[in-house]
């Protein structure tokens, strides 16, 4: 038989942001181009001010405990700027060293700029030898099981964990979240044309790595250890990687296949961004656009059909603009044959870094929505809660509050944590005038962005709090889930992290440049702008400081754009002094308590970078641009080592600039040939502490 026609070519499409055209297509699917999922007629926050609802008095945080993963004895305490906090020694009630580093400049050079008096080099790149044996990079002859072995591409998140105590060797583990073709293979020309074998090279490229790497001297340089015996090394891919469900929709008639009649084991795991580490020292890492990889949902069964559009998935068109097309190389991505297989995506993955022999595992309780990541912190009760981010337009923050509590030194209890507990997603109301919200930016009256929230149940253990929905229906389809009990629509919610100093929750709400144009909801206090195009970052209070609570104050302390811009603010600093900054993606902090943002998709048209602020005292706001990354290249990670003698971030998608090809790059970093993804460290040249 001839099979289905083959369709055109998938032109590049316009975009909405400040990335190019080609991170649209591979990042996405052309997210922009098609409807947003989100078609509920959930309020916004004009409108429960309108209705009456008024905000409580700002509740002052007490001070918050903090457990800490150390780089050894030998070392300053070390604190993962994605790891938690806990119930031990007590931290001070504020935040933020002086940062005393020189801002760079903006740019558009094809390479990584730091401050002066800093140093940077790359760790490790796309195609570097991870599994020992594995061969180098070689464009011309590289096949699935060579990838399998390699450094895959994309890198995102990135996380150390230290190995030993003194402080010597860690762990180093990042996602692969996708793919760029054109920039991989010589003589592409479609994602259509790629041959079967090409297909498995990329499907071995996503995924996770975990490389163990050495300091350099006594400096904040850190090198890939090299060898015949590597034992924690590991390559996790789409391809071929086995996962475990667990949780209440672990083989649940959701989750069976063709292939997995038991529903409880999953292969591989897509689009993975960014992630968080624990403190019993593993990894979480957030599935997200996995809706792009999957073709056949217009013939789809009538009933899933309206629950795989919420996520994203076409349900009109067998081949999507922006379908990745794998189906010809697995046939499980082909929602006509295998429907139930894109609920096998879109969960929180936990890897055991210190166990290679270990199985990932897909956390169902976690529920399942676009995952940018999930940062934990340990509350006074001793119940682990993670924050989450639902990356689209107009989607969702969430949290989950485990159902036992953290037993320090039980390791074996410790990580099962995450396998059950209380799904929660969040409403906010603003405390000002609707009239004095009106688009521009503009602060009203009261001088800041700023409200109350609340916490809504979605599912505890088995038991669902959205009426009509089961548990395992509720966690499957979180977003309508959220759509049901009117959860308030952002803009583009992507990390979120616990402040392990004062246990403030910060997230990154990168952009949207549909918020109140044309039918799209309008503007409110916490999505100020219209058509934003910058992004803001969004302060989260727990009241009472009681992570596990159900209420919250919350405000604005940044507003992103050109400090010129008169609709920018930055926590009331004085303008004429911060940098510019567009676009804010992933979020760190020091041991200091800074505030650390990194950028995706600049709409200020200079590279994407690093940045760093104060976030209490007579500093906060004073925002300061540290490092920035070549050309059409995103800033991933960051992460900052305990000791602060350290900054990783992660380099994604260099020279991802539309007509850019393999043999043509428009970026040639970090070799001088072609561009490839890698992770770089930045460190002191005098040795002190990283940014102050």
């Amino acid at each position: 038989m001839s099979g289905p026609p083959r369709p055109k070519p998938m032109p590049l499409l316009s975009t909405h942001s400040g990335r190019d055209p080609m991170t649209c297509l591979h990042r996405c699917g052309n997210a922009c181009d098609h409807p947003v999922p989100n078609t509920s007629a959930n309020p916004y926050l004009g409108d429960l001010v309108r209705a009456g609802m008024t905000r409580r008095g700002l509740v002052r945080l007490g001070a918050a405990g903090a457990l800490v993963l150390g780089f050894g004895a030998g070392s300053a305490p070390a604190r993962p700027a994605q790891a938690a906090t806990g119930p031990a020694a007590a931290a001070p009630p504020s935040a933020g060293g002086e940062l005393t580093f020189v801002p760079i400049p903006p740019n558009t050079l094809d390479a990584v700029i730091v401050p002066h008096g800093y140093d940077s080099a790359v760790v490790i790149r796309w195609g570097d030898p991870v599994l020992p044996g594995a061969p180098p990079l070689d464009v011309h002859r590289q096949t699935a099981d060579r990838q399998a072995a390699q450094f895959g591409y994309n890198n995102d998140f990135v996380g150390v964990l230290p190995v030993g105590r003194d402080g010597r060797r860690a762990l180093l583990v990042v996602n692969h979240e996708y793919t760029n073709e054109e920039l991989m293979f010589p003589g592409f020309t479609t994602l259509e044309a790629m041959t079967t074998g090409q297909i498995q090279t990329a499907m071995a490229a996503h995924g996770l790595s975990v490389v163990e790497i050495e300091r350099v001297g006594r400096t904040g340089e850190w090198r890939p250890v090299r060898g015949n015996r590597l034992p924690y090394n590991r390559r996790i891919t789409a391809l071929r990687t086995p996962f475990d469900f667990t949780g209440p929709a672990a083989g649940s008639s959701l989750l069976r296949t063709a292939a997995d009649p038991k529903g409880r084991t999953a292969i591989g795991t897509l689009n993975n961004c960014a992630g968080g580490v624990t403190p019993w020292g593993t990894v979480l890492s957030g599935e997200e656009n996995f809706n792009q990889y999957f073709v056949g949902g217009d013939q789809a069964p009538e009933a899933l059909k309206p629950k795989l559009a919420r996520y994203g998935i076409s349900i009109t068109a067998r081949y999507p603009s922006g379908s990745r097309r794998w189906e010809r190389a697995q046939e499980r991505f082909d929602l006509a044959k295998h429907p139930n297989e894109a609920h096998r995506f879109g969960w929180i993955v936990e890897v055991d870094p210190h166990d290679p022999r270990s199985r990932p595992r897909k956390h169902t309780a976690m529920g399942r929505f676009k995952h940018e990541g999930a940062n934990v912190i340990v509350a006074k009760s001793g119940h682990v809660v993670a924050y989450m981010g639902d990356d689209e337009r107009f989607d969702y923050l969430y949290k989950f509050v485990s159902a036992k509590r953290f037993i320090p030194g039980n390791r074996r209890h410790n990580l099962m944590l995450l396998e059950s507990g209380t799904l929660y997603v969040a409403k906010l109301t603003g405390d000002s005038p609707p009239a004095e919200i009106d688009g521009t930016g503009k602060l009203p009256s009261d001088g800041a962005f700023d409200g109350t929230g609340r916490w809504i149940k979605l599912a505890s253990g088995q038991r669902s709090h959205v009426p009509g929905m089961s548990v395992v229906e509720v966690l499957t389809y979180a977003r309508l889930a959220g759509d049901a009990v009117g959860a308030t629509k952002m803009d583009r919610p992507e990390d979120v992290q616990p402040s392990l100093v004062t246990g403030k929750i910060y997230a990154a709400l990168t952009n949207n440049t549909n918020r109140a144009v044309g039918t799209y909801p309008g503007v409110d206090e916490a999505n100020p702008r219209a058509a934003n195009k910058h992004g803001q970052i969004f302060e989260l209070v727990e009241d009472g400081g009681d992570h596990t609570g159900d209420s919250f104050t919350w405000s604005l302390p940044i507003v992103c754009g050109d400090p010129a811009d008169p609709s920018t603010y930055f926590a009331g600093y004085d303008k004429g002094a911060v940098s510019p900054i567009s676009c804010p993606d992933n979020v760190a902090f020091d041991s200091a308590g800074n505030l650390w943002i990194s950028t995706d998709g600049n709409a200020l048209g200079s590279n994407d970078g690093l940045f760093a602020t104060a976030i209490e005292g007579p500093e906060r706001g004073h925002l300061k641009q540290f490092l920035t990354v070549p050309i059409g290249a995103e800033t991933c990670g960051p992460f900052i080592t305990g000791d602060d003698r350290s900054v990783f971030v992660a380099v994604q998608h260099p020279g991802e600039i539309s007509g850019a090809s393999l043999e043509k790059p428009a970026s040639t970093w970090p070799d001088g040939d072609f561009a490839k993804p890698a992770v770089v460290v930045t460190w002191r040249l005098d040795g002190g502490p990283v940014g102050s």
